[in-house]
């Protein structure tokens, strides 16, 4: 056969496609933030669930605080910073706050101006520290769900109220439950820790019936003494400045014979209300 009978020469080429090859670790760390991300947000999530809307307050508080309960940084975990209320009366003042009445002191409007916004913060710093704002608390989380706080032209008011399911009263009567009496021991160590007159009222829910001597009267009055009595034994009596009864006549809730209408209010009063 001669040369040009030989089969012909096929040369074939392939296209390599560079791929799959090493690309880094930046996937890896874009990763892990979306399931850092991930886990923060549903940590938030059982947070808002799981949580009263005092304890939310307080958890922002201590992320953005607006109130100096504590300003050291002690390993104290109590509500005064790891000091107790007695502090002053053993060992020397820290520097960082008041614990006693002498030393929290209003100042002398005619020699410091803006005394009103002292009183002011030193309402919002007791409030803070009756519901354990960046410390704990001085009452449980069962004791705090029958004690709403305001600040009024009046003063810090702080109202203490009867539960369907947990009355602050026996009832049908002014005698204290157990439950009063550790809320009115916790306020009364507060309330010493300012030298502010004191209001004590009482309130009373209405009756199916119309009696011809209301036991409302009567009955709200004998609660607003019992307060005040309590409180006697935390404060100096002369602060003591007022005690009041309004029977039913202002009720919190629609119906005026819901339990939640059987209630206290204390008033820690401003300077400028003093008898």
């Amino acid at each position: 056969m001669g040369a040009n009978n030989a089969a012909p020469v096929v040369i074939k080429r392939k296209k390599v496609v560079a791929g799959g090859g090493h690309h880094g670790g930046a996937w890896k760390v874009a990763y892990a933030d979306f399931v850092t991300a991930m886990m923060a947000f549903f940590l938030l999530m059982w947070l808002l669930n799981a949580t009263t809307e005092k304890q939310r307050k307080g958890l922002a508080d201590h992320f953005s605080p607006s109130i100096p309960i504590n300003r050291s940084s002690g390993g104290g975990d109590g509500a005064l910073g790891g000091d107790s209320i007695f502090t002053e009366e053993t060992l020397s003042q820290s520097g960082v706050g008041a614990t006693s009445p002498e030393a929290f002191s209003e100042p002398n409007p005619d020699e410091n101006g803006g005394s009103g916004e002292s009183e002011q913060a030193r309402f919002e710093e007791i409030e803070a520290i009756l519901f354990g704002r960046g410390a704990e608390a001085l009452l449980s989380e069962t004791e705090l769900r029958h004690i709403v706080t305001r600040i009024s032209d009046e003063g810090l008011v702080v109202e203490i109220f009867s539960l369907e399911d947990a009355p602050i009263f026996t009832p049908g009567s002014d005698a204290p439950t157990p439950l009063l009496t550790s809320i009115l021991d916790a306020v009364g160590i507060l309330f010493d820790l300012a030298t502010n007159e004191v209001a004590s009222t009482g309130f009373s829910r209405a009756h199916a019936v119309v009696l011809e001597d209301d036991p409302a009267w009567p009955r709200s009055l004998a609660r607003a003494n019992l307060a005040k009595a309590r409180l006697e034994e935390r404060i100096d009596p002369e602060r003591l400045s007022r005690v009041t009864g309004h029977a039913d006549r202002r009720p919190v809730v629609s119906n005026p014979m819901a339990l939640r209408n059987d209630r206290l209010e204390l008033t820690l009063l401003r300077s400028d209300l003093r008898n």
